[in-house]
This record gives C-alpha cells, sequence and structure tokens, in this order.
C-alpha cells in the first residue's frame, strides 16, 4: 500500500484492502463448506503454502506448491468427509486474514471431531499464498 501523509485516505485505502480480503476469506469458507476442492484452489497461488494443524513437525505437515496443496486438502476431506467451518468471522489487516471457527465432522471410523480454531492467510494480489491452520480439539471430560 502506497504511503499516505493524510489520516483520510489512509484508512479509506485500510477499508477497501480489509472488505477485499474478508471477501476472499468468506469465498474460501463458502468453498470448503461446499466440499468443492476445485473451488478451493481457485483461490490459491502457484507457490502457495499449507501448514496443517497436526503433524511431525513443530508447525504441523507443509506442502509447498499448489499441487502439493491440492493433495493436503484433500486429505482433509478424505480424513473428515462431511467437514464443516461454522460459526465462522473473519477479520483482516494488510495483506493478512484470520478466520475463526468451530470444525465438525466424522471420521470414516465414526468418530466425531468437534474443534475450535483458526486459520492465519496471507495473500498476495488477491491470492493465497500461505495458509497456517490451528484447532483446539473438544474432548469428552
Amino acid at each position: 500500500m502506497p504511503r499516505c501523509y493524510g489520516a483520510r485516505p489512509y484508512i479509506e485505502a485500510a477499508v477497501a484492502d480489509t472488505t477485499s480480503i474478508i471477501a476472499l476469506l468468506e469465498g474460501v469458507c463458502d468453498a470448503f463448506n461446499a466440499h468443492d476442492l476445485d473451488q478451493v484452489m481457485k483461490f490459491f497461488a502457484e507457490d502457495c503454502i499449507l501448514l496443517m494443524p497436526r503433524g511431525p513437525d513443530p508447525h504441523g505437515r507443509r506442502y509447498e506448491g499448489k499441487a502439493a496443496v491440492r493433495e493436503g486438502l484433500a486429505t482433509r476431506f478424505a480424513g473428515l468427509p462431511d467437514v464443516h467451518f461454522g460459526q465462522a468471522t473473519h477479520y483482516a489487516c494488510g495483506d493478512t486474514g484470520i478466520s475463526k471457527w468451530t470444525i465438525t465432522g466424522t471420521t470414516p471410523s465414526g468418530e466425531q471431531i468437534e474443534a475450535l480454531g483458526c486459520d492465519f492467510y496471507t495473500f498476495r494480489e488477491g491470492a493465497v499464498i500461505a495458509k497456517d491452520s490451528y484447532w483446539k480439539r473438544v474432548e469428552p471430560a
């Protein structure tokens, strides 16, 4: 964003950027809830990165590049075929967006999953270049 000396142009530019990023976040969420991997992938850049909430490293499983990210997201749909991101709220600042949600779904073995979570997104020219997911899993007491 160009440097603005007056407060009003800066605020107007920030609001426009925030509005467009929130619209992108809503679109990504809708595509996930429709279980439409092709539509989800339309939001991602060729050189994107996906960090899953679980995996062999502290940052989770890492996928780099659009083909690998598609593969990683396909595992999400396979692991929770009825996945749903409910109660979603979205926030944006600059090129960063955050989506908070409750994820629910059923694993192929029949286990019910419920977790509170969020995704941190980084955008470049209207496309996702990074998605980093975090979950707080709800478990019986």
